[in-house]
């Protein structure tokens, strides 16, 4: 599986973002796709979630109240629209992918990673 994400970029605080992430290769044997953020000097943060069959979806409470997982399989595609961004937003924003299911808002079991795309939010 390989993974594209998209859609980073600067914003002003209260602003919105949404983010893409495309998947090819063997997305058949996926089992749910998530996002992660990395600050500079903090550790990597899972953010949200998805179950890529049925679609259920998890969301850290860091971010539950402004941050939507969502996907549209026709496009193997999952996104994350990220609104009332906060400085504090500011990362590397990863989409990863995995195969094994279990719980999915952990940090360990996702084999397949983007690039990452580049979230800046200005004060």
């Amino acid at each position: 599986v390989q993974l594209q994400a998209s859609g980073g970029g600067l914003a002003q605080a209260g602003g919105s973002l949404r983010l893409s992430c495309v998947a090819s290769g063997r997305t058949s044997s996926m089992f749910a796709m998530a996002w992660f953020r990395q600050a500079p000097g903090k550790e990597r943060e899972l953010l949200a979630a998805i179950r890529w069959s049925v679609g259920g979806r998890y969301h850290a409470d860091s971010v539950k109240d402004r941050f939507t997982i969502s996907r549209d399989s026709a496009r193997n595609t999952v996104y994350l629209q990220m609104d009332s961004l906060k400085y504090e937003d500011t990362a590397l924003y990863y989409c990863a992918a995995r195969n094994i299911g279990g719980p999915l808002m952990t940090m360990n079991g996702y084999d397949y990673w983007g690039q990452g795309t580049l979230v800046t939010v200005s004060s």
